[in-house]
């Protein structure tokens, strides 16, 4: 029974992460390297992921393990519904940051150095 619940709530925890993030559950289960209907599974509750899987998704869904976990006191658990720094930010900004979270380090660096050319290069009048 324990596990049921726990399985729920994790699932519901997940949800509302991903749709505070404005995310799809495919876009979540791709950064998570997941194939979609598992992750599905796992947000109905009706699925409960190995330790490995946990870590990608409280990575994806920019939360603790604890958190989705239900381990931290229940005053802690409804932050999932506040604003996160990314809710400041303009739509176009948020869906920058939701695709560089699925990229890998490589990547990154390779984006990272073309953006400080950029911003280097003199502007156009």
């Amino acid at each position: 029974m324990e596990y049921e619940m726990l399985s729920k709530s994790l699932g519901e925890v997940a949800r509302l992460a991903r749709e505070r993030l404005g995310l799809t559950q495919a876009q979540v289960a791709r950064q998570a390297d997941l194939a979609p209907n598992v992750y599905g599974r796992i947000e109905r509750g009706h699925m409960m992921p190995a330790v490995p899987t946990l870590r990608r998704l409280a990575v994806v869904l920019g939360l603790s393990a604890d958190v989705l976990l239900a381990l931290t006191p229940a005053e802690v658990a409804p932050s999932v519904d506040a604003p996160t720094p990314e809710g400041s930010l303009s739509p176009e900004l948020r869906q920058t940051v939701r695709m560089l979270r699925g990229w890998s380090p490589g990547k990154v660096k390779l984006l990272n150095r073309i953006l400080r050319s950029i911003e280097n290069a003199p502007e156009e009048e």
